[in-house]
């Protein structure tokens, strides 16, 4: 920056800078200013192109070992509510942005956001230029990298970022996930949601939540759809869950390398067939891991609130918001069978055919019987859900309680409980009635005109 950009930058709400760096392990230097916290962080850097919900993906434990680069231009200019926290702490290593803002303006907002990330340790970076950041990632893949406010040379930046643990095999669950069991009820929901939300329903059903790194968001959405959730830690022995007597188990999403939460997933494998199971994101991989499925790591992954996804039993596209870098092998889980495939005999390559297809194709597995894959992403043919036909449980890759995102997916709560009524036709929702459901707006725009 030249010394007319530095007085003219002295005239406005920009503090004074402070020089920061990301070097990436291919050796590829980003040079721009600090807007969070100081230090050294090192992380697996990723991209989210969500044009809200900085918040939620700051407070989001899926991003545990992360350096997060926004998409958006301009990060923080709505400030912070704490009521849209979606855990009491941090978990991402740093926050890489094109433009950071100082003087947020909301009448929820509570404090500016970089002063948010500053108070929780969490080093920033800002004036690079993020588009072509997400592009080299997109081309060259997620990797390691280094965000640095001390140390400014660039060889010395690239010996530290060698000697680092690697991402892949971490087991960042056991330290993002809670240490006791604990409950979660309509009491919990926070009170400065209820200039949206309707009043939660009385709890019809216990569900056992397992915690490998779960948002307080989706917690809210079981309550919201009658639910009394007893959150436990992500190791607990499955015969201590049977024990709780749920009605329900749910299995959350959560960060990192699903093949390093052998702790979760080798207890899921006792719970098949013996309660109703319901899994997002880590949870889909851990459901489909206790089935024998492979996981693979994804180039760069999907983080964000724009996927388009299809509902390949209904033929809906839902627009969802999520954040994995790993993703299941659906061919892995078995032989496809031809006569509940549309008479289709080989696994497709992409498996956007099938939508084409108008299929919702099934294989059958050696330890659950038939799986059915029922959603899959629109944008790279990887498989986004499956469903057990013959015990009851189904999981999905996306976050559907929409935090941050779209409510397309919402309906996947209300399957759930459906699940729970033994109903077989528990996906076959309308989601363009679901999506509203438990909003107020609706109600308030009626009684404006009544």
């Amino acid at each position: 920056m030249s010394k007319i950009s530095d007085k003219l930058l002295a005239g406005t709400s920009k503090p004074t800078r402070v020089p920061a760096k990301l070097a990436l392990a291919d050796g590829t230097i980003w040079a721009g200013y600090s807007c969070g916290a100081t230090g050294e962080v090192f992380g697996e850097v990723c991209f989210n192109t969500s044009m809200t919900g900085y918040l939620e993906v700051a407070t989001d434990p899926s991003y545990a070992g992360q350096i997060v680069t926004m998409t958006y231009p301009q990060i923080g200019n709505y400030g912070v509510c704490p009521d849209d926290v979606q855990r009491d702490h941090t978990a991402l290593r740093g926050m890489v942005v094109r433009d950071m803002c100082y003087t947020p303006s909301n009448w929820r907002s509570a404090e500016s956001f970089p002063a948010f990330l500053a108070r929780n340790g969490v080093v920033g970076i800002e004036g690079i230029d993020t588009r072509a950041l997400v592009r080299h990632i997109r081309n060259a893949g997620a990797q390691m990298a280094v965000l640095s406010t001390e140390t400014l040379d660039d060889a010395q930046l690239l010996a530290k970022l060698a000697a680092a643990p690697a991402f892949v095999g971490t087991n960042y669950v056991e330290q993002e996930s809670c240490d006791e069991p604990h409950e979660y009820t309509a009491e919990n929901v926070p009170a400065g949601h209820q200039f949206a939300y309707g009043k939660a329903p009385e709890a019809k059903y216990h569900v056992v939540a397992y915690d490998c790194g779960m948002k307080d968001g989706i917690l809210e959405n079981l309550v919201r759809v009658g639910c009394r959730v007893t959150v436990v830690p992500w190791n607990t022995p499955a015969e201590q869950v049977l024990a709780m007597h749920p009605n329900g188990v749910f299995l959350s999403n959560g960060p990192g390398d699903p093949d390093a939460v052998e702790g979760t997933y080798s207890q899921v494998e006792k719970l098949l067939g013996k309660v109703p199971l319901f899994g997002i994101c880590l949870g889909h991989q851990m459901l489909s891991k206790a089935c024998g499925c492979t996981i693979e790591k994804l180039k760069f992954g999907h983080r964000g609130g724009n996927q388009p996804v299809m509902n390949l039993r209904t033929g809906r596209v839902e627009i969802t918001s999520q954040n994995h870098g790993f993703g299941i092998v659906y061919s892995s889980l078995g032989e496809l069978v031809p006569e509940e495939s549309g008479g289709i005999a080989q696994h497709a390559e992409d498996l956007r055919a099938y939508a084409e297809a108008h299929v919702a194709p099934v294989v059958c597995n050696e330890k659950v019987g038939r799986v059915q894959l029922t959603h899959i992403n629109l944008n790279d043919g990887t498989p986004e859900g499956i469903a057990c036909l013959d015990i009851p449980a189904f999981s999905v890759q996306y976050h559907p309680e929409a935090q941050c995102g779209p409510t397309d997916a919402h309906y996947l709560f209300a399957a759930f409980v459906r699940l729970m009524d033994g109903r077989s036709d528990y996906l076959d929702i309308d989601i363009a009635q679901d999506r509203l459901a438990g909003w107020t707006f609706a109600e308030q725009k009626e009684a404006q005109h009544a």
